[in-house]
């Protein structure tokens, strides 16, 4: 079974669902989850988790993301892209200069409704699933952050432009924002996930070249493995006393590790994490300090199948 990260590109037409299900066709393994849903007109990176590796899901889908647009101004959908029924059309009577400024003006936080064509769930059902029945339900506005905005090209009414993000940002719903604030409405006419926090598009994998890889038996130099995504952290190993304590998931106090200069600078640090190895070197987990308490405690385990 393999364990780690791979970098997918997932192709147009496909869900998310979609390429976690033919990766388990094509590794042999059920243990796989991908990192935040792509819709299946976009393209791009989908980091997926392997076997031990499924633990750090929530983990990547919080990451930063970068994608790369391409706003059509004049038209509003209802699914805020060009997959959906055209709702009203407008000329479009903005400058260049016009459309740019109010586009960077989105830079920084801003209150950001999720679409009505989207798979959060509101009392249980999934929004997509009440919209495909005609039913339109109150949402809550969610804060994003929008980090960057370059825009690569203007040729109205096409915006070509590339953003990198929050998590929980809806870039079709951006592009709809930034319509009604020109006054003549916009919907996004393509998408490309080009980064995914260290997973970058020119790295990334179709499915077609997994399968080739793996038949080749060249697919494990292309996952990342579970240590190498907290490569930040202090590695820190246990004495063989307390291999019980460790391969148990308890927390550590320092008699346990071995290591003189392991603690310098705890004190002035609000949070710090390690790489907790047995004493046989085997890669255990991810343990917390606590300064209160003047223990490691758990954070994540990477214990077992």
């Amino acid at each position: 079974m393999y364990d780690g990260i791979l970098n997918v590109y997932k192709e147009k037409g496909y869900t998310s669902h979609d390429v976690v299900a033919k990766l388990r066709g094509v590794l042999h393994q059920k243990k796989i989850g991908h990192t935040g849903t792509l819709d299946p007109d976009a393209q791009g990176v989908l980091p997926v988790c392997l076997g031990k590796a499924t633990r750090l899901c929530d983990m990547l889908t919080d990451r930063q993301k970068t994608y790369r647009a391409v706003l059509i101004l004049g038209r509003e959908t209802d699914t805020q892209d060009l997959s959906g029924k055209v709702l009203s059309e407008h000329p479009v009577n903005v400058s260049e200069e016009e459309t740019r400024q109010v586009i960077l003006d989105f830079l920084g936080t801003y209150e950001q409704l999720p679409p009505m064509y989207s798979a959060l769930k509101v009392n249980g059902k999934k929004l997509y699933e009440l919209a495909r029945q005609g039913k339109v339900v109150e949402r809550q506005t969610r804060t994003v952050t929008i980090h960057d905005i370059v825009i690569e090209s203007i040729d109205l009414p096409h915006v070509a432009m590339t953003v990198a993000c929050s998590k929980g940002t809806y870039i079709r719903t951006l592009c709809h924002d930034i319509g009604q604030r020109l006054g003549c409405g916009g919907c996004m006419e393509s998408l490309l996930r080009t980064q995914v926090g260290r997973f970058r598009l020119e790295d990334s994998l179709t499915l077609s070249q997994i399968e080739t890889l793996k038949e080749e038996g060249g697919l494990g130099e292309k996952i990342v493995s579970i240590e190498e995504m907290f490569e930040a952290c202090i590695p820190l190993g246990t004495l063989p006393s307390s291999d019980r304590l460790v391969t148990n998931g308890n927390p550590l106090t320092e008699k346990d590790v071995f290591g003189e200069d392991w603690k310098k600078g705890l004190d002035a640090r609000r949070e710090i994490y390690f790489r907790v190895y047995d004493s046989r070197g085997e890669f255990m987990g991810i343990y917390e300090w606590e300064q209160d308490k003047a223990r490691l405690k758990p954070w994540k385990m990477f214990l077992g199948g």
